[in-house]
């Protein structure tokens, strides 16, 4: 039987997700910061694209978003989504188009003398690092060549809490030095600030705190040594028992080790405390929620005006000129229609969960109504995964604190008479019944199910367990104190 090759015509439908979509549904699940990081290197890319000073109100050319009023977004029935349909033409009446279309979205803020503001993390002097703090004591310390180099072995080896992450063994193989010399090194940056830097566990790191004091406690030090797992347990009567002493005594020790640090290095840690900046602030106006936006800190972009002028006689330039600006002018209207895509979808969905959850607005947690994305996407007619993505690290200003949007899609537990409740509000029962318990007999997680039962919500003791360990809120065991 012979081969034949031949072409054959077929209609086939499949999803074509364009450049410019792909730019859209990418807007939509970045972060303020993101997004800004984002503007201003297509303004380094794109030559079209320029910040726009702030103008007087005769000097606008139009109307444009201003998030800080109502009358920025109307209100329309729905909000269509973003498609990435067509490249554009090669012919255009740019002429017209300048004249019937704002390019122009958001500002940021500049000075009354027209001086733009410095970033203030320009100001920021380097944090010190554990590292750096250790290595500095290192050279002020009488060490030999021989042992800085051990030294500074360990301090490159210890993680960001402050313990050593290497064993004695690859530390003398590293350094082809015995056992003793190296555990001399260790003991002695041990007493390096910050104490009990550079231990091996946590049971070692708390008894160099406890060394260390003037005053020493050899009761404690002996708990840690050896009882650390009954402590862990508040198990005081069983400590009481093996020393030999009274649970009085153990209850003292035990606050003192209570006051030592199990993370030494964390003074030093990396970690930078962001503030959050809302995305949305709800405001409640002569008795009603009020959605604003804030753009605060968002360049406002627009098309430079030298470019237009030459859109303007674009018929007139040479070819390849003419190509490349066009390519470019298509490029920064996605990214402008983008933009204001971007903050008029979060504010219809910001607007749909203030109609949802009012009750919450108004009372707190404890009246938080269980929803989920398909709610807001009905209500606004897009599709769920784009909710997803407009909720993902954002956040809303309201009169019950800042909360992402996230907070507000959970699931339901059934209540006797039917309603459902949401998890965050069990959640916040829970913590307030134990907040509320007696030190002495903390309630076990059986306990908790018959209280919640006794407010008419039906819970099961696993849930209750995870709902627990979600918040972080020790067993019941651990939770009890001796006095």
């Amino acid at each position: 039987m012979a081969l034949e090759i031949k072409q054959t015509p077929k209609l086939v439908q499949q999803l074509v997700i364009t450049p410019q979509l792909q730019q859209a549904i990418k807007l939509l699940q970045l972060t303020r910061i993101e997004l800004v990081d984002l503007i201003n290197q297509e303004m380094k890319e794109n030559p079209l694209l320029e910040e726009e000073e702030e103008l007087k109100d005769y000097e606008r050319e139009g109307p444009s978003i201003n998030s800080n009023t109502e009358e920025v977004l109307p209100e329309v029935e729905h909000t269509a989504e973003v498609k990435g349909e067509g490249e554009g033409i090669e012919e255009f009446d740019w002429e017209n188009y300048f004249e019937n279309y704002n390019l122009s979205t958001f500002e940021r803020e500049i000075r009354e003398d027209g001086e733009e503001r410095p970033n203030f993390e320009n100001f920021l002097a380097k944090k010190t690092t554990l590292s750096d703090h250790l290595r500095w004591q290192l050279e002020l310390s009488d060490f030999t060549e021989k042992e800085k180099r051990i030294g500074d072995l360990i301090i490159g080896n210890l993680d960001e809490d402050g313990y050593l992450k290497i064993s004695l063994e690859d530390l003398c193989y590293e350094v082809k030095e015995d056992k003793e010399k190296v555990e001399e090194v260790l003991k002695r940056i041990q007493q390096f600030d910050p104490i009990g830097v550079g231990a091996r566990d946590l049971r070692e790191c708390l008894l160099v705190q406890l060394e260390q004091m003037e005053n020493r406690d050899l009761i404690a030090e002996k708990i840690v040594s050896e009882y650390l797992n009954l402590l862990k347990n508040r198990n005081y009567q069983a400590i009481a028992k093996k020393l030999g002493v009274s649970v009085e005594r153990v209850n003292r020790a035990a606050k003192l080790i209570s006051r030592l640090e199990p993370k030494p290095g964390r003074p030093y840690s990396g970690e930078i405390i962001q503030d959050i900046i809302p995305d949305v602030y709800v405001y409640k106006v002569e008795g009603e929620y009020v959605v604003y936006l804030n753009d605060e800190g968002i360049p406002r972009i627009r098309i430079s005006p030298f470019y237009r002028d030459i859109l303007s006689n674009i018929r007139n330039a040479p070819e390849n000129e003419k190509k490349y600006i066009q390519e470019k002018f298509r490029s920064a209207m996605w990214l402008i229609r983008s933009i204001h895509q971007r903050q008029r979808t979060i504010y219809k969905v910001a607007k749909s969960i203030v109609k949802f959850q009012k009750d919450f607005l108004d009372n707190g947690i404890n009246f938080l109504k269980p929803m989920v994305l398909r709610d807001v996407a009905e209500d606004i007619n897009m599709h769920e995964s784009t909710i997803s993505r407009v909720t993902s690290n954002k956040y809303m200003y309201t009169p019950q604190g800042i909360y992402e949007f996230k907070f507000f899609f959970n699931t339901g537990i059934a209540s006797r008479q039917g309603e459902l409740l949401a998890s965050e509000s069990v959640k916040n029962l829970i913590r307030e019944i134990i907040s509320k318990e007696d030190p002495r007999k903390p309630y076990s997680d059986e306990q908790l199910v018959q209280i919640l039962k006794g407010m008419n919500i039906n819970i099961a003791r696993r849930t209750v367990s995870k709902y627990r360990e979600m918040m972080k809120i020790l067993s019941s065991n651990e939770r009890r104190k001796m006095v």
